[in-house]
């Protein structure tokens, strides 16, 4: 039995993003989304039906905003109110943060199961997933914190405003399909790959939310996982592509297709498809193995979509479009009237008979002139090379007043030698709004080498884009001071880390960066980084970033992957 709508939930489940239109909300709450989810085999056990049955024993518990959790989570604004459970945005006071939380009684049917779900996927720890933050049963209530994304956007409002461009349709494909995989080698599947699961961050990045969770929620369980999961995978391409949902019913703010036709190829329900594109999204698509090209087989699990996609011509992103140049007036200024027409008073015109230019000098006095020219200019710029060459040995030697001279004195500017810096405080820098080890800033400047800030460990690397654009620190030196070098100490060697200094304005977290105010930058394969400036820059704030990480094995804080940690950091000016 399919599982019946729960489109309410898609409107409201919000981690962060631009809010659903009207349409969107419309369509999603006449249950559209029944087609697919049948389509994805989510078939209920009979023991899960009967817990359905009794859900309305356990109602959602009666909170209100301002109710604080585990003295830390203050709630701010329901989301969703459904099925015995609600959801919340709420502020993290203690890291004064955004968060969101799912909430349901402790005796609610599917209370374990949500806590089994929550638990397993903060376990991933993969950035590419929005992650659980916490899972707790407490005073018979049962809640998970997840992150909250105020700088993303759903994929159902971006859908809404049109079908996506072919390079923006690959990187959908290409980073949900590689984070899928990834989660089921862990053992781990979603079950509810909606539009409104999808978060795309300003950095184009695009971040799963509800891994299992969503699942466990709404009670739903499949028998081919995988399938389920790639199936929604290609109806997510299938939309991105032509902006309609692959089934007859309209679902997430999209039209369905035409009732009775089946499922059509992408490029005949929009013209201008990317034909590689369109065959990817019905190899991935449950259709009787009707692909595109009907050569190709068909794709059951996310490790093989993933595969088919890296097989294909990567697909550049379009060229950046300029506006044209203003057109030039022609100068008004006098011009040779050679064979033209000059404009007589009263409108008439007359043709002025002239004379052709006059010939090049042929003769032999031309040809004089030309050498005796070409003399002069030489023996100009012999004369003031040896002007130029007398100058500088003169002031090598001691012999006249120079600029610097006059400004610093007899004795010439001094080379001073460097002086440490004090950090007064620090804080993590992470512009897309996912911190790292937030705790643990001060152990990058404590001088204690058994401490350190680490980061999260990352499936891919060493660049850590276009998955996350880099992870650092802002450091606050108290006062204005030149900044002229940088000594990083590093927990993690090997392969190659890179990492720049920037000077920036403020302690902010997530203020962009200048790259007129980047100060240094390296790379290393050992423990240790020095950056120098070639030019000193005065700030207060110092921004390290990190781009590049090693691979390192597991250890008790990560599992293995590409990752780093700082244990020292000092700057000198």
């Amino acid at each position: 039995m399919a599982e019946r709508s729960t489109a309410a939930v898609d409107v409201a489940d919000n981690s962060g993003g631009e809010p659903l239109t009207a349409k969107a909300e419309k369509a999603t709450a006449d249950g559209a989304a029944e087609t697919q989810e049948s389509r994805q085999a989510t078939d209920r056990t009979t023991a899960e039906a009967e817990g359905e049955r009794g859900r309305s024993a356990a109602s959602a518990p009666e909170l209100h905003s301002g109710h604080k959790l585990a003295r830390r989570y203050r709630l701010e604004e329901c989301v969703t109110r459904l099925d015995g459970f609600s959801s919340w945005r709420a502020m993290d006071e203690k890291l004064r943060r955004a968060v969101g939380v799912h909430l349901l009684p402790a005796d609610h049917p599917r209370a374990r199961s949500v806590l089994a779900a929550a638990r397993s996927s903060a376990l991933l720890g993969d950035p590419r997933f929005v992650q659980v933050l916490d899972a707790v049963e407490e005073n018979d209530l049962v809640y998970v914190v997840h992150e909250w994304l105020p700088d993303s956007t759903e994929l159902t409002a971006l859908l809404a405003a049109g079908p996506l461009e072919a390079h923006e349709s690959y990187q959908l494909v290409t980073q949900v399909s590689q984070a899928m995989a990834a989660a089921h080698r862990e053992g781990l599947a979603h079950l509810r790959l909606t539009p409104s699961a999808i978060l795309r961050t300003s950095t184009g990045q695009y971040r799963i939310r509800g891994l299992a969770v969503n699942a466990a929620l709404r009670g739903i369980s499949s028998d081919t996982p995988q399938r389920a999961d790639t199936e929604a995978i290609g109806a997510l391409l299938y939309a991105s592509l032509t902006q309609r949902w692959p089934y007859e019913n309209d679902a997430y703010g999209l039209s369905g297709l035409p009732k009775g036709v089946g499922l059509l190829p992408p490029d005949q329900v929009r013209a201008g498809v990317h034909r590689g594109l369109a065959e990817i999204a019905m190899r991935a698509l449950a259709n009787d193995g009707a692909t595109a090209s009907r050569q190709e087989p068909p794709c059951t699990t996310p490790e093989e979509l993933a595969k088919a996609v890296a097989a294909m011509p990567r697909i550049r992103p379009p060229e950046p479009t300029f506006a044209a140049p203003p057109e030039y007036q022609q100068t008004t200024y006098q011009q040779g009237t050679y064979g033209r027409a000059a404009a007589r008073p009263g409108g008439v015109t007359q043709v002025i008979a002239t004379a052709p230019p006059p010939a090049p000098l042929q003769s032999g006095t031309g040809r004089v002139l030309k050498w005796g020219v070409a003399a002069l200019l030489i023996a100009a710029l012999g004369l003031g090379s040896w002007q130029l060459a007398d100058t500088i040995l003169d002031r090598k030697s001691g012999g006249g007043t120079t600029q610097s001279q006059t400004e610093e004195g007899e004795e010439g500017p001094k080379n001073k030698a460097p002086v440490p810096l004090a950090v007064k405080g620090a804080d993590e820098y992470f512009p897309d709004g996912t911190s790292q080890n937030r705790d643990g800033v001060a152990n990058a400047y404590d001088g204690d080498a058994s401490t350190y800030w680490r980061s999260k460990s990352y499936v891919d690397g060493p660049k850590l884009a276009p998955f996350k654009e880099g992870v650092g620190l802002v450091f606050d030196l108290g006062s204005e001071k030149e900044v002229s070098a940088a000594s990083i100490t590093l927990r993690y060697s090997g392969d190659h880390t890179t990492a720049a200094i920037y000077a920036v304005d403020s302690m902010s977290t997530s203020a962009a960066l200048d790259p007129k105010k980047k100060i240094a930058s390296g790379t290393t394969s050992a423990d240790k980084l020095v950056l120098k400036a070639k030019q000193p820059k005065k700030t207060r704030y110092v921004v390290l970033w990190l781009t590049d990480v090693p691979r390192s094995g597991s250890d008790e804080f990560s599992r293995s992957g590409y990752k780093q940690g700082i244990t020292d950091v000092k700057f000198t000016g």
